[in-house]
């Protein structure tokens, strides 16, 4: 029998990471048979599965305004308890409209109670979940006790109820062990491993009439190597350690840095685009032309996609110093690209027992490092067997038939397997 599953978000658009997941639990979910809707403050899909409602966006201006005061001080002011309680309020309503606009069966919150970007969405989920006994998984990408910048604040105890929260009709998703092991540690909640997966069961797109001129267009000469970073353009990312890298290579290269700064300031751009002039590296920020879809600029250029690009590069670098997991690093897989990754804990913790290949560096570039880039941009066949093996083991471990396996435990967990499959018998 067909359920209706309702994603709830801060925003469900563009190539942030949480939104590239939703879309692609959606796509295991509907293959099952069911119907996916959309609430959050920002949406890309299409308008009959949607409802919008701004102010669920960290960006929003009375969101923003909320969420520095929280973050800004110990000691809560009378005043700002009663404005979270009163925009509590108004999501809860916003959270029934929802539910009965679309009959939704099942929720699925993403990253909404996991980390506290928006207090009231939390407190209004957590209130909602516990009054209508729906039922929910919540997927949690980013822990509040990860970031420094939340440990500071006046809302423990909404944090503490919300984030998140401890209720029996709740099953818990995380991405990684270590959230895993936090989370139970922290909460006492026990919760499922699902982690970040591509659709290695089908083929990346590549070379085609479209993306035929896109180095020219980036501005990347013939007889350059493409290196790509594809980022954004933030601390956690670690692009000294690329640029570095292609310093060092003594070879003509154009770096391509796929993203903007986005949301967290435009300070880390500064220094990154001083320290490519100091080490004589040609980086090229290509945010204007990559977008979520191909199109045409205000002034006629082509717009493409990041998948437009990885067909053409040579090498991809992604040097992070942490992330949650890694979709730059399954990407690069899927397109069968060769690789420089830094050995950020979750990698090395969750994916470099797998068996990858990978050129790995422990927070800074060696001569190792560059001899290793310079073999294998001189050895092709090489290249050819580590990126035919990484795929491999990617399409074991990070495929779609994963998240299949694992959603349509947790779906049965609450209706049942003879219930689950009627869809696909009839």
């Amino acid at each position: 029998m067909q359920k209706n599953i309702g994603f709830i978000s801060f925003r469900i658009a563009g190539t942030d990471g949480v939104s590239l997941e939703i879309a692609k639990w959606a796509d295991v979910l509907e293959e099952r048979g069911n119907k996916c809707f959309y609430l959050a403050g920002e949406l890309d899909r299409p308008p009959e599965v949607c409802m919008e409602y701004e102010e669920l966006h960290f960006q929003h201006p009375v969101t923003k305004k909320l969420y520095e005061q929280c973050f800004s001080q110990k000691k809560r002011p009378e005043k700002l308890t009663g404005e979270l309680h009163k925009k509590r309020q108004e999501i809860k309503k916003v959270l029934y409209r929802f539910v009965k606009k679309f009959k939704i069966d099942v929720i699925i919150p993403q990253n909404a109670v996991t980390i506290p970007l928006n207090i009231p969405l939390g407190m209004a989920l957590t209130e909602f979940i516990a009054e209508t006994n729906m039922p929910v998984i919540a997927h949690h990408h980013d822990f509040f006790w990860e970031r420094k910048r939340f440990l500071t604040n006046c809302v423990w105890d909404f944090i503490n109820a919300s984030y998140p929260p401890h209720l029996h009709n709740i099953q818990h998703v995380v991405i990684n062990t270590s959230g895993q092991n936090q989370l139970a540690l922290r909460t006492g909640i026990s919760s499922t491993l699902i982690p970040n997966v591509m659709n290695f069961e089908k083929d990346p797109p590549g070379m085609d009439e479209y993306n035929k001129d896109i180095k020219k267009d980036l501005g990347v000469e013939d007889d350059e190597l493409l290196i790509l970073q594809p980022t954004r353009v933030v601390q956690r990312k670690g692009i000294e350690h690329a640029l570095e890298m292609v310093s060092r290579l003594d070879r003509k290269s154009a770096f391509v840095i796929s993203h903007a700064s986005g949301d967290e300031g435009f300070e880390y751009e500064k220094r990154v685009r001083d320290y490519a002039n100091l080490l004589g590296v040609r980086a090229i920020f290509v945010d204007d032309i990559i977008k979520d879809q191909r199109g045409t600029t205000e002034d006629g250029r082509k717009i493409y996609t990041l998948q437009d690009i990885y067909p053409y590069a040579d090498f991809v670098t992604y040097p992070s110093l942490i992330e949650g997991f890694g979709n730059a690093f399954l990407e690069t897989l899927w397109f069968r690209k060769p690789i420089l990754v830094n050995n950020y804990s979750i990698y090395a913790t969750d994916i470099k027992p797998k068996g990858f290949e990978v050129v790995e560096i422990d927070d800074f570039i060696t001569d190792k490092t560059i001899q290793e880039v310079q073999y294998l941009l001189d050895n092709p066949h090489e290249v050819e067997r580590i990126t035919e093996k990484n795929y491999q083991l990617a399409l074991k471990y990070y495929g779609y038939s994963a998240v299949d396996m694992k959603l349509g435990s947790l779906l049965a967990n609450v209706y049942g397997k003879k219930e689950l499959y009627k869809c696909e018998e009839d």
